[in-house]
């Protein structure tokens, strides 16, 4: 087991929470830059499926076209602006119809009819398609990323590459999904994800399953942080009441069967492999003080088909979790954001806490500045 160290790092100052103006540098140099997570393939299983991602002002409409490839635009008619679709997800036909002025674009982005337009000077149907947006896949995860010259993909997952193939993600299925919005700057929930200091007092039933000495890290520097905890019944999974909800993943070795391996994904997700399903964390900002966060359990369609399924044992035990974290990170938000207080010291149990911090003040162009003041680790 690898030894921890936090290099002697102290917690992010107050205005890393409370400044609205760093907040609007976090979007702009991390979200509007970083590849987000989206969505799962399987959401798109039909031609012509989509689904809306959002953030702040920006809507992405992500759909599968007609000949079976995924597709992400700008939600938005070249002509006037509108938002072409309103709801969340949905499934369309051959065409994209803009409700304004019936522009009208094919699935694959081309403008193929605006009504009135054909005595305008100049006009040229050709350069006036959607506007796309970078997409790419990994493990059946959907990322999107919104900046006009994104970074190559994979320098964005680096170190996680292939090592979980087994998992079989792509084929898996989503078994069910709760919608969390949360009294938090985005920021908390990573930290709060990244370390099981707090297990035995917070979460008596995790910490029963998984002890939190247990906990090994394999991936400490960058974009994608984490390692695996043992479980104690290497029978066993993360339920209500300690026992596979589904047969193991068919794939998996002897050492995945035992293990849950948890990841962070920055600056959007958080991903939890388990022998029997897969767990996603998807987070994004409301606003400085406000995180919305999508939680879905996937298990393997197989499972899914057999008579008796119930996903309900892994659905209850995390859904108890999370609001025992929330209640954690919504606390601890309301405390940082009072003016007395300062910025405390991480104990090696946080070791992937302070990675984080110098991963994000990294994309924020202030690591230098950071450690020409405290002294660099």
């Amino acid at each position: 087991m690898k030894a921890r160290t936090s290099h002697g790092q102290h917690t992010l100052g107050r205005e890393y929470f409370v400044s609205q103006e760093i907040y609007r540098e976090e979007l702009e140099r991390i979200f509007m830059r970083c590849w987000l997570p989206a969505g799962h393939v399987s959401q798109l299983e039909q031609s012509g499926s989509y689904f809306l991602f959002e953030l702040e002002s920006e809507s992405v409409i992500v759909l599968r076209d007609g000949d079976g490839d995924i597709r992400a635009f700008h939600n938005l008619c070249r002509h006037r602006g509108s938002r072409l679709c309103q709801e969340r997800s949905g499934r369309l036909g051959e065409r994209i119809v803009c409700p304004y002025h019936a522009w009208t674009y094919a699935r694959d982005g081309k403008l193929q009819r605006a009504p009135n337009m054909e005595d305008v000077d100049g006009f040229d149907a050709s350069a006036l398609g959607l506007q796309p947006v970078s997409l790419d896949v990994w493990e059946g995860l959907i990322f999107l990323n919104l900046a006009s010259q994104p970074e190559v993909f994979g320098k964005s997952l680096a170190g996680l590459d292939a090592r979980f193939a087994n998992w079989q993600f792509p084929l898996l299925r989503a078994g069910d999904r709760r919608i969390y919005e949360v009294d938090a700057n985005w920021k908390m929930f990573f930290h709060n994800f990244s370390e099981c200091y707090h297990c035995p007092l917070a979460h008596p039933q995790l910490n029963k399953l998984t002890p939190f000495r247990d906990s090994e890290n394999d991936l400490e520097e960058g974009a994608v942080l984490g390692g695996p905890m043992i479980l104690r019944n290497r029978d066993g999974s993360m339920t209500v009441g300690g026992e596979r909800c589904a047969p193991v993943l068919p794939l998996l070795d002897e050492a995945q069967r035992g293990r849950i391996f948890y990841y962070t994904l920055f600056p959007g997700a958080f991903v939890s492999f388990h022998p029997d399903y897969v767990m996603l964390h998807r987070a994004l900002p409301l606003a400085i003080d406000k995180t919305r966060i999508v939680c879905e359990w996937y298990f393997h369609p197989d499972a899914i088909a057999a008579p008796g399924f119930d996903p309900t044992p892994a659905v209850e035990f995390w859904d108890l979790t999370n609001r025992q974290d929330w209640d954690l990170c919504a606390n601890a938000y309301r405390g940082v954001c009072s003016r007395a207080w300062q910025p405390g010291p991480y104990s090696e149990l946080e070791s992937q806490l302070a990675a984080f911090d110098r991963h994000y003040l990294r994309m924020m162009g202030e690591i230098a500045a950071r450690d020409k003041s405290q002294g660099a680790a």
